[in-house]
């Protein structure tokens, strides 16, 4: 009974709404909070934003890849996206001679159109509430009994319902296990290249811009679902048709202006707003500036050799990216999660969380139990990140450690030879892969310096048995740089995964002592080893324990507090933000308008630059004023950016900013320094995100990029 009334609860919850604040399931949008868009200025139904019975809105959202949204834009399957999700695409496509990355690309026809090999969209066909059934079957059961039930039931589940379909399913835990929906997709993996702009536009400002406003980036890519002539998912075939989808999105070129309504769709990747206060102490710690610290070292020496040679960038480009943008977020996370307090206002709601507590068994302990637990881990919590972030960080010490699966098959008793030449034919596609994308000179250098900061910052007790000693004996002081400058040399020119004779010799009579005397080999595996056996364990504790007194937390909180506007946190799953356009003054005697232009990119402009270059042409185009039907007449320019007080987190990338009619105006793709405690706080003053308008991306494309193919297939409403 306690159950149902719970679960009664959430949903009731969810038709509670703060503007602004929270990013909600359209499955479950409540009345209140729709009458709420209304007031805003929403013009849709709630069927149109989300139905399974007939086309809406979520229709025309898509996940892309493994980690964006996109849009459809035209009856014929167009995706508008950003720059920064379609990026490894783009660079997989290019090469010196035709370099899209740097130079741009649009198809003119559908057979320019390039395919994303690997690439893969998926769309949501439904949501189903599964609590009742995971509830069934996990009880009262906690600890690794319990994740390990529901690991069994998720798949049961998730069996049942695909059963005879094409779809694929997932089961994400809401409330931090409170509540469990099931979200099915169609997925479809025939997607092309269309379009991308330069990357000195998309990407314009680079490093120095990033979660930064004011922003003057271009931050849009263009691809084409395709399916089969049936109109079904098929894998890539030249005679593939266009998917005709059941909804897409106009596109709105009438402009913006401060207050107007903004919604925002997508798949937010994750928030913790509910974390306890000792899981805020830890990250801004231990956690974030061993982050930054090790990935500050590892785009220096990438970046050394991007510089060098325009091969090596393309090589390096995608990997450098993705780095590089978190490790902006992870430092100004810390910085805002300090200057804000956030520690001591979640001390002051547990506070008042423990006194509510006295007398109630279930919860009363709470806190008591998330101090042991962290005090328990703490210790140990640098090592795994410098594990992750820094022995991890060398590629060739990646690759090295993958190899532990054929290392357990050859030393396995009982493994079949079928079994074994799996493992190594895997691993040589494996090898393949890893070597088109290896720039040798600067992973040894962050192999050298990783290693040593390992040494310095990690406790001695915690290092793997012998390794350094040797390292000592054979190269000199543990305290001198050139100590494993040297060592990381004898890696590289030692290890037969970067000697194609010796490594073809290995595969083709493999055995174990070769593997395991392998200096990348042996480098990697003492430390994973020495990792998985003392430490992973002490972690999956710590991480089990937090579980369980999460949900706890979290459910004494719903009952503590039932009248509270909640949300359940960002899990990837579809989301719906509204907001508004607006300016905002971060600072004393500093304000910030809601809107970006093109004069901005041209003060910005430096020829040749890194992060500030432009194209001859845009430059041209500018000064002849030659905007096109995309000029904003307030601004008499075109508007590059704008901002609006969404409630966004990474995941969001690429989704559309619509106005109140459902009509494109923009793709979100970034948030502010001022806010970047988001995915721990929302900042209800300085949350802003940050949006590519749509008609700069349509200026770029018609304009700059001759493209008005792409434009004539857009319903454009003007």
């Amino acid at each position: 009974m306690k159950k149902n009334v719970l679960l009664l609860f959430l949903l009731l919850a969810v038709k509670f709404a703060k503007a602004d604040e929270g990013m909600w399931l359209p499955y479950l949008l409540g009345q209140q909070v729709y009458n709420d868009m209304v007031k805003k200025g929403l013009k849709l139904t709630k069927d149109q934003l989300y139905s399974i019975n007939k086309a809406s809105l979520k229709d025309a959202i898509i996940i892309f890849g493994g980690g964006c949204t996109g849009e459809i834009v035209s009856n014929q399957g167009l995706i508008f996206t950003n720059h920064h999700c379609g990026y490894d695409a783009i660079a997989t496509a290019s090469s010196v001679e035709h370099n899209y990355l740097k130079n741009g690309f649009y198809a003119l026809d559908r057979q320019q159109e390039i395919p994303a090999k690997g690439l893969s969209v998926q769309f949501l066909v439904r949501v189903e509430d599964v609590t009742k059934k995971m509830d069934s079957a996990l009880q009262d059961l906690s600890g690794v009994d319990r994740m390990q039930k529901q690991q069994k039931t998720v798949a049961d589940i998730i069996s049942e319902t695909i059963a005879g379909t094409n779809y694929e399913a997932k089961i994400l835990p809401m409330f931090k296990g409170n509540q469990y929906l099931m979200f099915v997709y169609e997925r479809y993996k025939d997607i092309r290249l269309v379009g991308a702009p330069p990357e000195s536009i998309g990407k314009f400002g680079g490093d120095t811009d990033n979660w930064e406003w004011p922003r003057h980036t271009g931050d849009f890519s263009i691809f084409r679902v395709y399916a089969g002539k049936d109109g079904k998912p098929a894998e890539y075939a030249a005679e593939n048709v266009p998917l005709k989808p059941k909804h897409f999105l106009p596109v709105s070129i009438k402009g913006i202006k401060e207050n107007d309504y903004a919604m925002i769709f997508g798949y937010p990747g994750g928030t913790n707003r509910y974390e306890s206060s000792e899981g805020v102490k830890l990250k801004t710690e231990v956690e974030n500036p061993s982050i930054v610290g090790l990935r500050s070292v590892r785009l220096k020496y990438m970046f050394e050799q991007m510089k060098k040679d325009p091969a090596i960038k393309l090589k390096l480009a995608s990997s450098y990216a993705g780095i590089a943008n978190y490790w902006k977020f992870f430092d100004g996370e810390t910085k805002q999660l300090v200057k804000y307090n956030v520690l001591g206002e979640k001390q002051q709601q547990e506070a008042a969380f423990v006194k509510w507590a006295q007398g109630k068994p279930e919860y009363e302990h709470i806190f008591e139990e998330y101090a042991k637990s962290y005090q328990a881990w703490t210790p140990y919590a640098k090592h795994r990140i410098y594990i992750n972030e820094g022995i991890m960080g060398s590629p060739l010490a990646a690759f090295a450690a993958s190899l532990q699966a054929v290392e357990k098959a050859l030393v396995q008793p009982g493994t079949s030879s079928d079994a074994i030449k799996q493992s190594i034919q895997a691993a040589d596609k494996a090898r393949t892969a890893f070597l088109e994308e290896e720039d040798k000179a600067s992973d040894q250098k962050i192999l050298a310096a990783t290693c040593h900061m390992f040494y310095t910052d990690v406790p001695a007790s915690q290092h793997p048995i012998g390794f350094y000693d040797a390292i000592k004996a054979k190269f000199g002081s543990l305290d001198d740089d050139n100590t494993y400058r040297l060592w990381s040399a004898a890696i590289l020119s030692g290890t037969m995964i970067l000697n194609d004779t010796r490594w073809k010799a290995f595969i083709a009579n493999p055995d174990a002592v070769t593997l395991q005397t392998d200096p990348a080999f042996a480098y990697s595996s003492a430390f994973i080893k020495n990792f998985s056996s003392k430490y992973q364990p002490l972690y999956n504790q710590f991480v089990t324990r937090n579980n369980d007194l999460g949900r706890a937390y979290l459910k004494g909180l719903l009952a503590k507090e039932p009248n509270k506007n909640w949300y359940p946190d960002a899990n990837f799953s579809m989301r719906l933000s509204y907001g508004q356009v607006k300016s905002y003054a971060p600072r004393d005697a500093v304000s910030y308008d809601y809107v970006c232009t093109m004069k901005g990119v041209m003060e910005k402009y430096k020829p040749g630059d890194y992060e500030f270059d432009l194209p001859a042409n845009y430059v041209s185009l500018y000064n002849k004023k030659d905007f096109g039907q995309y000029k904003d007449l307030r601004k008499n320019d075109i508007v590059t950016c704008f901002i609006t007080t969404n409630d966004i987190t990474g995941g969001n990338s690429g989704s559309p900013v619509l106005n109140a009619n459902g009509e494109l105006i923009g793709l979100a793709f970034d948030g502010n320094y001022e806010a970047l405690s988001h995915k721990i706080q929302f900042d209800p003053v300085y949350n802003r995100t940050i949006c590519v308008d749509v008609r700069y991306v349509l200026w770029c494309i018609d304009k700059l990029g001759g493209a008005g193919n792409i434009i004539s297939e857009l319903k454009l409403v003007k």
